[in-house]
């Protein structure tokens, strides 16, 4: 069978950094850090008393307000995102066959936010339930895949994948399969996630996963950095728009790259930690290449997954190091987890663009936040510390893992016809 090829026709972002798909391009090639206090609710007795937060977003330019009460924040993210990619693809949709158009999206945790307000209302009744009707609607995960797929009338295959932070990456590889299979002709993918929440951060400070570097935020997310303490949690998301490459060409679609693999794998390790030999994520971005039928040498750049935990970023960089040999050395490899935080299910989405943005402009976003060379990395790879780098990039590799083992990889390439 003779699989068909699948290009990136629109994109979208939100992010902590930018509100836009070119917002969040000029923050990451600037290097900005997304950090700040928490707004979103009294942080003041939290380990961790920051997060990389959405800012300056009027959610009322984008939802009406009555239609808005029946969505949890992840799913409104899903849908500022969603319609971004949707119009920046320039898809005439009254012209096409929405029967073959799915939303493929991911989110690892879905409603937090809506399950914690409904839970605490309850414990401080008297026992009588009082449930607001739209909570289950609200926070269950495929909520936002629904109702993107009602918002623009898409028939196709619409369904939400749940890998704790792989999600938006395996949202991406099925959307990939779907179209390369010839099943739909294009669909709106990726991934958002609102974790930033009473639960959330007390909850992931409880596992010591978040840093507690309170009294200087801009610069506590430090991947690879030797005194990086935890990851710095994000949220918002990002949309892409994947096509047939016929069904793009023969409307004369703009192409931002082509994608040519994807890779899964799992650690079967632990819950919460990688396996320290980081045997899944050599697995996951081996089974990419071979997908995408390249050798490691045609890799110009790797966005890590490098949330900046003391035992999350070596491992990932010895898979690196085994799968490259000595083209390792020749990489650009960054995580842009240093400027936006770790948006969680939605982080692979965001992270692809990223990967895409590089590609079109031939800048590497850097590593920002590094001040201490980790004894335990090797000095000869290049991570982009401080300052984006000027490069041609042909392809790019994007890794993203998940508590449970889960390890995804998507790669990239440059479109030239």
């Amino acid at each position: 069978m003779i699989l068909k090829r699948v290009v990136v026709t629109g994109m979208g972002a939100l992010t902590p950094i930018g509100n836009t798909l070119s917002e969040y391009k000029e923050g990451l090639f600037n290097g900005v850090s997304g950090a700040g206090p928490i707004t979103r609710f009294d942080a003041t007795k939290f380990k961790t008393r920051f997060a990389c937060e959405v800012k300056g977003l009027d959610m009322a330019q984008f939802i009406p307000r009555q239609e808005a009460r029946k969505m949890d924040l992840f799913t409104q993210f899903a849908v500022v995102v969603g319609d971004e990619a949707v119009k920046d693809s320039g898809l005439d949709l009254e012209k096409e066959n929405l029967d073959r158009a799915g939303v493929i999206w991911g989110s690892g945790i879905g409603g937090l936010k809506t399950f914690e307000e409904e839970v605490l209302s309850f414990g401080k009744g008297d026992g009588t339930p009082r449930f607001n009707p739209f909570f289950i609607p609200k926070m269950i995960a495929d909520s936002a895949s629904g109702i993107l797929s009602m918002r623009h009338g898409f028939r196709g295959p619409t369904y939400v994948t749940v890998s704790a932070c792989a999600s938006s990456n395996n949202a991406i590889i099925d959307a990939f399969n779907y179209i390369r299979l010839g099943k739909i002709d294009f669909c709106l993918t990726g991934g958002s996630e609102a974790a930033v929440t009473q639960a959330g951060v007390g909850g992931f400070n409880s596992l010591k996963a978040l840093s507690e570097r309170n009294d200087d935020y801009l610069t506590a997310s430090r991947p690879y950095d030797q005194d990086r303490d935890g990851f710095v949690l994000g949220e918002g998301g990002a949309g892409l728009i994947l096509e047939d490459y016929d069904h793009a060409i023969a409307r004369g679609a703009k192409i931002y790259a082509e994608l040519i693999g994807g890779g899964m794998s799992s650690d079967a390790y632990h819950i919460t930690a990688p396996h320290p030999d980081g045997i899944g994520a050599y697995l996951c971005m081996k089974n990419a290449l071979e997908d995408a039928g390249i050798n490691p040498e045609d890799v110009d750049y790797v966005n890590t997954h490098g949330t900046s935990t003391p035992i999350g970023d070596p491992q990932e960089i010895k898979a690196i190091e085994r799968l490259f040999g000595e083209h390792a050395y020749k990489l650009n490899i960054s995580s842009t987890k240093s400027m936006i935080g770790h948006l969680l299910g939605g982080a692979g989405a965001v992270e692809a663009v990223a990967s895409i943005l590089a590609i079109q402009h031939g800048i590497i976003p850097p590593t920002i936040n590094h001040f201490t060379d980790d004894p335990d990395i090797n000095p000869r790879l290049n991570l982009t510390f401080n300052k984006a780098q000027e490069r041609e990039v042909k392809i790019a590799l994007s890794n993203t893992f998940g508590f449970g083992g889960h390890n995804t990889c998507v790669i990239f390439r440059k479109f030239e016809g």
